[in-house]
C-alpha cells in the first residue's frame, strides 16, 4: 500500500521489519525504488534478493531489467538474459517485452529487434518497445515500417506509440506521414494526452510547418516546461527568431520555469538575432536560476556571447566552464574565427587537441575557414591529415570546408583533387569550386565548373551565379557575364540580389564600359549600397576618368563619410591626374574627420607560424635580414629593367622618397621573409588585406623571374600567381 501511495520511507520502514519475505514483497519493493527513480537502490535490492532462498521470477526480471536499460548496464542485462533462458520464460510476454527494451535502449538494436520477432505472442507494449527502440536509435525508417506493421497486425496504438513515432516523423521531415498519424490521434480521441500534443507539435515544427505547431500549440489545454520549449525551439530552427523570443517571454509571463533545454533553445535565436541585450537579460535569468554550471546551458552562453560580437565575455565564460565537451570547444572556435581572431581560433584549436578533446566534423567545419583566412596552407595541410584519421573526409561540410581553404590558400589544383574525389556534391560544393578558380585567375574553369552544376543534378542557387559574375569580371568576360545575369531569371527563375547588381558593376566598369555601367545603376530596380559605388569609382581611378571619379565619390561621401576607403580612392584620382592641390585637401579633410586609412599588412606562413608584417615594419626578429634582403633584391631588379611606379602615392614630394616608401611595402616584406625562411624551389604564399599596389604588382614579377620560384598574392580582391614574370591575373585587375 505504502509503495503505490508514494510513501517510500513508509514501505521501506514495513518491508525492513518483516519476519518472513516472499517473491510479492521483494517484487513490490523493487518496483517501488524503480518507480520513484533510484536505479541504483533498486539494483542494491535486487542483488539482496538473490543472496536469500528465494529465486527471482518472471516479475522480478521484468521490475528490474528497465533499470539496467536506464543505466546502460548491458553486461548486467545479458546476464539477466542467459538466466531468462535458464528459467525457460522468455516466451512470457512481459519478460520478453522488457528484454526487447533493455537491449535497445542499450543500443543493442540489432538484438532487440531478433528478440521480437522470435516472440511468440506481443502486445501493444511489445510493440513500443522496439518502435521507440528504432527512434532513440536513429532508425528513422524502420520505426515507421514497424508502425505499419503494428497496424497490419491489428495492435491499436495507445499514446506511448505516437509518443515514439512522431518523432521519428519529426525528424525526416516526413510532413504527409505525420499528418496521417495526426489524423489517426483525433479518430483515437487521445490528442488530450500532453505527451502526445506536445510530440505532435515538435513534429509540425520540425517538418517547416510552424503555423500548424502553433495553432495546436494555443489549442492545449495543458502546457509544460516541454511543451514550451517545442514551441520555442520550433521556431528559432525554422528561423523565426524573433518569435522564439516572444514565445520565452509569454512562457515567463504564464509562470512556467524554464530549465536547461528552455534556455538552450532561446540563447540561440538571441545568437541568430544580434540580441545582446536579450542575451544578457537571459544570461541574469540563467544565473538566477542556478543554471550556470550546466554544461548545455554554458555552451549556449558562450555561443550567444561569440556570435553577438562580445568575444571577450564569451571567453570569459568560457574558461569558467567547471567541463568543457566537443561543443564547448566547438563554440570557441567558431566564435574567434567569426569574429576575426583567426589566430585565437587556430591557438583554441591547438588547445582542444592539448585537452584531449577529440574534435568532430563541426571542429573542422569551424577551423579550416580560419586556415583559409589566414592563408595558413601548412596548418590547413596537418588538420585535414587530422581528418583522414578522425575519418571525417567522407562529412559534405567537412570535405566543403577542406576544398576552400585550398583554394583560398592558392593551392587550386588540391581544391580540386579534393572536390573530384567528394563521394556527393551539395550546390555549396561546387559554389566553392567556382568562387576558388574565380579568385585564382582560373577564369574559364570557373565557367567550365558552372556548366557542370546541372549534369550533376544540382541546381545553380543566387551564391552560384554570384561566383560566376565574379569570374566573368575577373577576366574582363562582359559578354559571358551579361548573359549569365540575364538567365537567373529565365530559365532559372532567380530574382538577382544586390550582390548580383555589384558583379555587373564591377564586371562593366572594370572593362572600361563606365557610360553603360552609369545606366545600368540608373535603371537597376535595387537602391544602389555603399559597395556598388565603390567598385565604379575604383574603376574610374583605373581608366582616368576623373571627372565621373569625383562625381562618384562626393556621392559617396554624402552616403558614407566615415568610410576611409572612399577618401583614399578620391584622393588616388586626383593624385593620378596630378592635381595635388585636391590632394591634400582630401588629407587635410581625413585628418580634421579623424579618419585613418586602413593601414596594409600582409601576412605569409613559415614553421606553421603565422607571421605579420606592415609598411615599414621593422619589429620582427628577422628585420635586418630581411631589410637586406629586399636592398638585394632592388639592386637585381633595376639591374633587370625594373623601374618603381609611383603614379599612385598620394605625397606630392621628391621621387626617391617615393621610391623608398614603395620598397618597404607589406608584401614585399612577406615575400623578402619568405624567400630567407622557405625550402628553395617551394612557393611563396601571402595574403595582404588590401588590394595590391602597382608598383608592388610590377615588382613581384621581377622577383619572381629573378629568384625562379612561384610567387602566389592573396589581396582582397582576388590571386595573383607571379611565374617567371609573369602573373596569372593578366595585368586585369
Amino acid at each position: 500500500m505504502y509503495a503505490k501511495s508514494g510513501s517510500l520511507v513508509d514501505a521501506r520502514k514495513v518491508f525492513d521489519h518483516m519476519e518472513q519475505r516472499d517473491n510479492l514483497s521483494w517484487n513490490t519493493i523493487i518496483a517501488a525504488y524503480r518507480r520513484h527513480g533510484y536505479p541504483q537502490e533498486t539494483v542494491t535490492l535486487f542483488h539482496h534478493m538473490q543472496q536469500t532462498v528465494l529465486q527471482p521470477d518472471r516479475f522480478t526480471f521484468a521490475t528490474v531489467l528497465p533499470t539496467f536499460a536506464k543505466m546502460g548496464a548491458l553486461e548486467q542485462g545479458m546476464n539477466i538474459h542467459q538466466r531468462i533462458k535458464d528459467k525457460g520464460i522468455l516466451s512470457d510476454v512481459v519478460v520478453a517485452t522488457a528484454l526487447v527494451d533493455m537491449y535497445a535502449k542499450c543500443g543493442k538494436i540489432d538484438k532487440a529487434s531478433e528478440l521480437f520477432d522470435r516472440m511468440p505472442e506481443r502486445n501493444v507494449f511489445s510493440w513500443n518497445a522496439i518502435i521507440a527502440g528504432y527512434t532513440q536509435n536513429g532508425f528513422v525508417e524502420k520505426t515507421l515500417e514497424t508502425f505499419r506493421q503494428m497496424q497490419f497486425a491489428g495492435v491499436k496504438p495507445d499514446p506511448a506509440t505516437f509518443a515514439s513515432i512522431l518523432p521519428a516523423c519529426a525528424k525526416m521531415g516526413a510532413l504527409e506521414q505525420g499528418i496521417d498519424i495526426h489524423r489517426s490521434i483525433k479518430d483515437r480521441s487521445i490528442l488530450s494526452d500532453i505527451v502526445v500534443a506536445t510530440a505532435l507539435v515538435d513534429m509540425y515544427a520540425k517538418c517547416g510547418s510552424v503555423d500548424k505547431a502553433r495553432e495546436l500549440f494555443d489549442k492545449m489545454t495543458r502546457r509544460n516546461v516541454i511543451s514550451w520549449n517545442v514551441m520555442i525551439g520550433g521556431y528559432a530552427q525554422n528561423g523565426f527568431v524573433e518569435k522564439a523570443l516572444e514565445t520565452f517571454k509569454q512562457m515567463q509571463l504564464a509562470g512556467v520555469m524554464p530549465d536547461s533545454a528552455t534556455f538552450a533553445s532561446v540563447l540561440p535565436a538571441c545568437a541568430k538575432m544580434g540580441a545582446l541585450e536579450q542575451g544578457v537579460d537571459i544570461h541574469q535569468s540563467i544565473m538566477e536560476g542556478g543554471l550556470l554550471s550546466n554544461l548545455i546551458v554554458g555552451n549556449a552562453l558562450v555561443d550567444m556571447y561569440a556570435k553577438c560580437g562580445s568575444i571577450d565575455k564569451a571567453h570569459e565564460l568560457f574558461d569558467k566552464l567547471p567541463q568543457k565537451n566537443v561543443v564547448s570547444w566547438n563554440a570557441m572556435i567558431a566564435g574567434y574565427a567569426q569574429n576575426g581572431y583567426v589566430e585565437k581560433a587556430l591557438e583554441t584549436f591547438n588547445r582542444m587537441q592539448m585537452a584531449c578533446v577529440k574534435p568532430n566534423s563541426t571542429t573542422f567545419a569551424s577551423i579550416l575557414p580560419a586556415c583559409a583566412k589566414m592563408g595558413a596552407l601548412e596548418q590547413g595541410m596537418d588538420i585535414h591529415q587530422c581528418i583522414m584519421e578522425r575519418g571525417f573526409l567522407s562529412d559534405i561540410r567537412v570535405g566543403n570546408a577542406l576544398v576552400d581553404m585550398y583554394a583560398k590558400c592558392g593551392s587550386i589544383d588540391k581544391a580540386r583533387e579534393l572536390f573530384d574525389k567528394m563521394p556527393q556534391k551539395n550546390v555549396v560544393s561546387w559554389n566553392v569550386m567556382i568562387a576558388g578558380y574565380a579568385q585564382n585567375g582560373l577564369c574559364k574553369d570557373a565557367l567550365k565548373i558552372f556548366e557542370l552544376i546541372e549534369h550533376s543534378g544540382t541546381y545553380p542557387d543566387t551564391v552560384s551565379f554570384a561566383c560566376v559574375l565574379c569570374a566573368c569580371s575577373h577576366a574582363g568576360l562582359v559578354n559571358e557575364g551579361c548573359t549569365f545575369f540575364n538567365h537567373m531569371s529565365d530559365p532559372y527563375c532567380i530574382t538577382p540580389t544586390v550582390d548580383h547588381y555589384v558583379c555587373m558593376v564591377d564586371l562593366l566598369a572594370r572593362a572600361g564600359y563606365l557610360e553603360d555601367c552609369l545606366n545600368f545603376i540608373i535603371k537597376m530596380p535595387l537602391k544602389p549600397v555603399v559597395g556598388l559605388w565603390m567598385s565604379f569609382l575604383g574603376a574610374c581611378r583605373a581608366h582616368m576618368n576623373i571627372g565621373l571619379g569625383v562625381f562618384t565619390a562626393l556621392l559617396l561621401l554624402d552616403l558614407d563619410p566615415e568610410n576611409a576607403a572612399t577618401y583614399v580612392l578620391l584622393s588616388n584620382n586626383y593624385a593620378k591626374a596630378g592635381r595635388w592641390s585636391e590632394v591634400q585637401i582630401v588629407r587635410r579633410l581625413m585628418k580634421d574627420k579623424g579618419i585613418k586609412k586602413i593601414p596594409g599588412c600582409s601576412w605569409i606562413e613559415g614553421h606553421k607560424t603565422v607571421h605579420v608584417f606592415c609598411v615599414g615594419d621593422r619589429s620582427h626578429p628577422q628585420t635586418q635580414e630581411i631589410y637586406a634582403k629586399l636592398e638585394k633584391l632592388d639592386w637585381e631588379m633595376k639591374a633587370a629593367g625594373y623601374f618603381p611606379d609611383s603614379r599612385h602615392l598620394l605625397n606630392d614630394v621628391e621621387e626617391e622618397e617615393k621610391e623608398l616608401f614603395l620598397c618597404y611595402h607589406s608584401e614585399k616584406l612577406a615575400i623578402a621573409f619568405g624567400l630567407l625562411n622557405t625550402p628553395l624551389g617551394s612557393a611563396i604564399r601571402v595574403v595582404k588585406n588590401l588590394r595590391i599596389c602597382a608598383d608592388c604588382h610590377i615588382a613581384t614579377k621581377f622577383i619572381s623571374k629573378i629568384v625562379g620560384r612561384e610567387i602566389i598574392v592573396r589581396d582582397a580582391n582576388r590571386f595573383h600567381h607571379f611565374k617567371e614574370g609573369e602573373c596569372s591575373c593578366g595585368d586585369y585587375w
